[in-house]
């Protein structure tokens, strides 16, 4: 698979577990992990991305990859 291929394939994947997030299970370190991220937008030291915007960076950071 190419890599594009495989970011497809990812994103398929993600999509699926998306609708059926309840049955996820999520462990504590998760969960302490998610709270301090938390903290941190509440206390202004990060911010959200948009998944579109996620993606292209993650896109653009592999072909960048590929290239070298």
């Amino acid at each position: 698979m190419t890599v594009e291929e495989k970011l497809r394939a990812m994103e398929m994947l993600w999509d699926d577990l998306c609708r059926n997030e309840k049955q996820i299970p999520v462990a504590d370190w998760q969960k302490d992990l998610l709270d301090d991220r938390q903290r941190q937008i509440e206390a202004g030291e990060a911010k959200f991305s948009d998944w579109e915007s996620a993606k292209k960076r993650i896109r653009d950071r592999t072909i960048g990859l590929q290239r070298s």
